[in-house]
């Protein structure tokens, strides 16, 4: 059985061919592919594999947008941190969705669905019916206030006053819509899967941005952009060309 992952991390992508050799010896990964524009490309020019494992938020854009552009029949094992997207997810030939870190005993779960997938010879659409109608039956909530330390008391802050999230020196900062910075002892990627998408877009590795807090974008250098917000931030706020049909789709929407 021959597989393939999609994963920007070169950590994870060693991390996930270990746990798939000690899992399933007879898989062999015939490609790894760290960014959309490759795996459209290596799927354009490539038969696809027996199985994709795919993480979902790539250095430039989401992995949905591959299956915009090229078709991938084979069923998907989704390895990711975002668990907001498993409905989606699951609309796109998913037979199993892993949440990071992953371990041992979940791999070997999803692979044993593979296998019970390709031995009944049964429908991958009635798998992902199945499993979109459990999803269905439950709705994401996403956070509409953190409790912000700050000296020796906690601040509320609602996320309806949130400009934007940023790093700076390994550090996560937040900048409200009336210019008064926050420090928040935790990590981005944690952050966004708290946050709903309609309302925040991940721009970049160091910024996730409030759509309301948006004043205008400008065309940068090498079909890019910068988004400009009504705060003040330490730096520009760079989408990547990969990402800039994306985001205005995003921002249109």
């Amino acid at each position: 059985m021959k597989a393939v992952i999609i994963e920007d991390e070169f950590v994870a992508a060693q991390n996930l061919q270990r746990l798939i050799s000690q899992v399933a010896d007879d898989i062999q990964v015939i490609a790894v592919l760290q960014s959309v524009e490759e795996s459209v490309v290596w799927f354009s020019l490539n038969t696809a594999p027996d199985v994709l494992f795919l993480d979902i938020h790539l250095a430039d854009g989401s992995s949905f947008s591959i299956f915009e552009k090229v078709k991938i029949p084979c069923p998907i094992i989704f390895t990711t941190a975002y668990d907001e997207y498993a409905l989606k997810a699951f609309e796109v030939n998913s037979i199993d969705y892993l949440l990071k870190p992953i371990n041992q005993k979940n791999l070997d779960r999803a692979i044993q669905k593979l296998r019970g997938l390709v031995s009944t010879k049964m429908d991958n659409a009635d798998v992902i019916a199945n499993v979109l109608a459990s999803f269905k039956e439950s709705k994401k909530v996403y956070k509409s206030n953190f409790l912000i330390p700050h000296k020796d008391k906690f601040i509320p802050l609602a996320i309806n006053k949130i400009a934007c999230f940023y790093t700076e020196n390994k550090m996560v900062k937040i900048i409200t819509e009336d210019n008064q910075t926050f420090h928040f002892d935790s990590s981005l990627e944690d952050i966004y899967m708290l946050l709903d998408p309609v309302q925040f877009y991940r721009a970049n590795r160091q910024y996730i941005v409030s759509h309301k807090a948006i004043k205008d974008i400008s065309i940068w250098f090498g079909s890019k952009v910068s988004i400009n917000l009504y705060v003040a931030v330490p730096e520009k706020i760079i989408v990547s060309k990969a990402r800039v049909s994306e985001f205005k789709i995003w921002f249109t929407t």
